[in-house]
C-alpha cells in the first residue's frame, strides 16, 4: 500500500468576535463628603472611550431608588452611562472594588450584554449596603476605588463573527466566547481556563435538548427567557422551566435560576409537587424547596394525595434527606 501523500500545504484560519475593551479606574476621594447627596443623585467619573463611543461611570452614594432605601438602610448604586449621542451600542460591563491594602480588584457584579442608546443611555446595579461598604477593606482613608471593565461588541448577531460552536444532539449553535464567559463563570472556565475547551472547533453537548440550549443562549444574550406565557399548556411551560432551572444551575446563572423557580412556585399542584421538590433539592433551589414543603404541609388532604403520586416514590428514592425534613416540618406544624 502506498504511503499517504503529504499535504501540499497546511492553512489555518481564525474567527473572533470584534470587540473593544477598556478598564477604567474611578477614584473617589473624600468619600464621607459624598454621603447625603440624596437618593437619585450621583457623582461621575471622567469620560473615557471604548469602541469609538464615550462612556462614564455614575456612583450613587445614597442609592438610586427611594423605594429601596431608608434612613437606616441605604444601598449604594453604580451605573455605566453612554455619553455619545445618536448611538446604539451593545456592550458588557463588570464592576470591581479595589482593596486599597493589596491593590487587587474584587468583582462586585457583571452586567448582561445590553443595548445602550439615547432612549436608554444608563444601566446599573445596586451592589452593597452603605454599612457593608464602609466596613469593608475597599474604603480606607476616606477613599474608594471602583474599576469598570467595559467590552463594546460589534456584529453580535452575525454568525460570521462567532468564535465558538456547540453541537447539541446534532443541532449546531454558534456564539461568542466573550459573551458567554462574561455572563457565566462556568463558561469562563470552559472557554478560557487552563483546562478549558477553547481549542476545540466544536463543543458537543449530549445531555441537553436543543430547545433548552437555545433558550439558555437567549437568556445570556438578552437577559430574558423565551415567551413562556405563549405556551398555551401550563404543564408544557412548567416542564420547560424545570429544564431551564437545571441548565441555569449547571452554568451558574443565578438570576435565570430564580426566574425559573418563580415559574415553578406559581405552578405547584398536587400532581407535580413531589417531583418539583426533588428537583429543587438536587439543584440547591432553597426557595422552591421551601415552597414545595409549604404546599404539601397546607393540609392533611393534600399530604394524603401527594403520597399517592408517582413523584412521591421518586422523591423517597433520590432525596431521603429532604423527605425526612419534610415529614419533620409537617409533624411539628400539626403539634402546634
Amino acid at each position: 500500500m502506498a504511503a499517504p501523500q503529504e499535504p501540499r500545504e497546511k492553512t489555518t484560519s481564525r474567527c473572533a468576535v470584534e470587540t473593544d475593551r477598556c478598564v477604567h479606574v474611578f477614584e473617589i476621594h473624600n468619600y464621607s463628603l459624598r454621603k447625603g447627596l440624596g437618593t437619585g443623585r450621583y457623582i461621575h467619573s471622567a469620560t473615557f472611550t471604548v469602541g469609538r463611543h464615550d462612556w462614564r461611570v455614575r456612583f450613587y452614594p445614597d442609592g438610586d431608588d427611594p423605594k429601596d432605601n431608608s434612613k437606616d438602610h441605604v444601598t449604594v448604586s453604580i451605573y455605566l452611562e453612554l455619553m455619545s449621542k445618536d448611538s446604539e451600542v451593545r456592550a458588557l460591563a463588570s464592576f470591581s472594588l479595589v482593596d486599597l491594602a493589596t491593590a487587587l480588584p474584587s468583582l462586585v457584579c457583571r452586567m448582561a450584554a445590553s443595548v445602550f442608546s439615547d432612549a436608554r443611555p444608563c444601566l446599573g446595579v445596586n451592589f452593597k449596603t452603605r454599612s457593608e461598604l464602609e466596613a469593608s477593606p475597599y474604603l480606607r482613608d476616606d477613599r474608594l476605588v471602583i474599576q469598570c471593565d467595559v467590552n463594546v461588541i460589534t456584529g453580535i448577531d452575525s454568525t460570521e463573527r462567532t468564535d465558538v460552536t456547540f453541537k447539541v444532539k446534532g443541532e449546531v449553535f454558534r456564539a461568542h466566547k466573550i459573551v458567554l464567559a462574561t455572563r457565566s463563570p462556568v463558561f469562563d472556565v470552559e472557554l478560557y481556563g487552563p483546562v478549558g475547551e477553547g481549542n476545540r472547533e466544536t463543543i458537543p453537548i449530549e445531555d441537553m435538548e436543543p430547545a433548552i440550549f437555545k433558550a439558555l443562549l437567549q437568556y445570556i444574550y438578552t437577559d430574558s427567557l423565551p415567551g413562556m406565557d405563549d405556551l398555551l399548556d401550563g404543564d408544557e411551560r412548567e416542564e420547560m422551566a424545570k429544564h431551564l432551572l437545571v441548565a441555569a444551575d449547571r452554568y451558574a446563572l443565578e438570576r435565570m435560576k430564580l426566574m425559573c423557580e418563580s415559574i415553578l412556585c406559581n405552578g405547584l399542584k398536587v400532581e407535580n409537587v413531589a417531583e418539583t421538590l426533588a428537583l429543587a433539592d438536587q439543584h440547591n433551589s432553597t426557595e422552591l424547596r421551601d415552597a414545595c414543603i409549604g404546599f404539601i404541609n397546607d393540609s392533611s388532604k393534600i399530604m394524603d394525595t401527594v403520597t399517592e403520586s408517582s413523584g412521591y416514590k421518586h422523591l423517597k428514592r433520590v432525596c431521603p434527606d429532604v423527605f425526612i425534613d419534610m415529614w419533620e416540618k409537617v409533624a411539628k406544624s400539626r403539634r402546634i
